[in-house]
């Protein structure tokens, strides 16, 4: 008498199929959960501060986390009569446009030659704008200053939009002698058979080659410039050229402060930054895709 083994059933084609499929929809649930997560946590101080600014300092001290009874936009009508809010949006506009606009154009200009001229004085002074990253700007506060009180710019649009430019001008170089190492010299070469000359090719190949990267360097310099504190401190003493950083430092008292003075004033001041972020999204998005597939 034989006993035979009982025949295991192959397993079916249709569970090996599902199950790197059931694989990829958990680690998709994970990651956009995990994503979720972690744009909440971005996102809730900004939300708890805008609902802070629209409450009483009463109502903030008795209900600090719950949602408040009753909004109250005379904070923010305060705040825009206290910082005069068209002057400062404009003096920070002017000083922001201004640095961005002189430090991406001598940055591009500084940056071509270095990114395709392999000379030891090019390399030298390649290495001398990175070393420029390394200096704190506190150490230059001071010869800024002796430097514009001799050339008699305090005071003026101009000593802080050159101070900005000169401080954020190493990072520049750096970036788009980066991105143009990618890009090949053909474009160029065809350019100068055409008849074209330096600035002509310039103006018509390298700029438009550079326009992803300006996009991105340029929101860089936005936030930068538009946060800094300590230049527009030092340089300018009217009242009439404050700039946000400036308006909302001085709603902070020696000891203590208002959070329906503070808050709006602050969303105030970052609300065009946001703006201005919305708008170059695509275009930074661009740049940095493009970076790295040149890379």
């Amino acid at each position: 008498m034989t006993i035979t083994a009982p025949r295991t059933r192959p397993a079916s084609p249709v569970a090996a199929d599902t199950a790197p499929l059931r694989r990829r929809r958990l680690r998709g649930i994970a990651s956009h959960t995990g994503l979720l997560l972690v744009t909440l946590i971005v996102i809730a101080p900004i939300l708890l501060m805008v609902k802070v600014s629209l409450q009483s300092d009463a109502d903030v001290a008795a209900h600090p986390l719950s949602w408040p009874a009753h909004w109250n936009l005379h904070n923010y009508v305060a705040a825009i009569r206290a910082m005069n809010y068209g002057r400062s949006l404009y003096n920070t506009v002017l000083i922001t446009g201004g640095a961005a606009l002189l430090v991406m154009l001598t940055g591009s200009l500084a940056a071509w030659p270095m990114s395709r001229i392999s000379r030891r004085w090019t390399k030298t002074v390649y290495q001398l704008f990175v070393a420029g990253l390394t200096v704190p700007v506190f150490v230059m506060i001071t010869p800024l200053y002796m430097f514009m009180r001799d050339l008699q710019l305090l005071d003026t649009f101009a000593s802080v939009i050159l101070a900005e430019a000169a401080i954020s001008l190493p990072f520049a170089v750096l970036f788009f002698t980066s991105f143009l190492k990618s890009v090949p010299v053909e474009l160029e070469e065809a350019a100068a058979i055409d008849g074209a000359g330096p600035l002509r090719t310039y103006w018509h190949v390298i700029l438009p080659v550079l326009r992803p990267a300006t996009a991105t360097l340029a929101i860089t310099l936005t936030l930068a410039v538009w946060n800094d504190l300590v230049i527009p401190l030092v340089l300018l003493t009217s009242d009439s050229k404050q700039t946000m950083t400036l308006d909302v430092y001085s709603t902070i008292g020696t000891h203590a402060y208002s959070t329906s003075q503070l808050l709006p004033t602050v969303v105030l001041g970052t609300a065009p930054l946001l703006v201005v972020f919305v708008a170059l999204q695509r275009h930074i998005v661009a740049g940095i895709t493009a970076g790295v597939s040149k890379g």
